[in-house]
């Protein structure tokens, strides 16, 4: 696709009480996510049960399921890590990776995950309590560059915060 405006995304799933989900994409046409040109959401009826290092099973079809109909994109930010440890146990964002649903895939989480030693750590805005980054198509450096750039001031970016929203049903 020569030519093509490259296309950003970055999606988070909810849990709902009935044990449905609601999963929301938004994407942008820069890197920085500084406009969004793609809002969505959709309503998952039912979904797999947590169960403990397999919650891809859990978050892949809310992601498939928002991500369906849409054009392709260049790279896909997910909630939570792209490989657990330094060994590249697979996390949520390896599985996003390998199903093929972009083929850059960033994983931005809140918290530190006890394994993960490897993730950048990225401080944005006034906080002094880091996201942590993985990344899988990407060079880590230049992920948390990526991160650390994105619209906003705030330890969340901008396009992050709108997601979750989105995804909660309150954006």
């Amino acid at each position: 696709m020569a030519g093509a405006t490259p296309r950003y995304g970055a999606v988070d799933v909810q849990y709902l009480d009935d044990g449905g989900a609601r999963a929301a994409l938004v994407v942008a046409e820069d890197p920085g996510f500084a406009a969004l040109v793609e809002e969505r959401t959709v309503r998952v009826e039912r979904v797999a049960e947590y169960r403990p290092g397999r919650f891809y099973e859990r978050e892949l079809p809310p992601l498939r399921e928002v991500l369906g109909g849409v054009a392709p994109l260049d790279l896909l930010i997910v909630d939570g890590y792209v490989d657990l440890d330094p060994a590249g146990s697979p996390g949520l964002g390896a599985h996003v990776a390998d199903s093929g649903l972009a083929p850059v895939v960033l994983g931005v989480a809140k918290t530190r995950f006890r394994t993960a030693s490897h993730a950048a750590e990225v401080l944005r805005g006034q906080s002094a309590q880091p996201l942590y980054v993985t990344a899988s198509g990407m060079a880590l450096d230049a992920a948390a560059d990526l991160v650390r750039e994105m619209a906003g001031d705030a330890r969340f970016p901008a396009a992050l915060r709108r997601v979750d929203r989105l995804a909660r049903g309150t954006g």
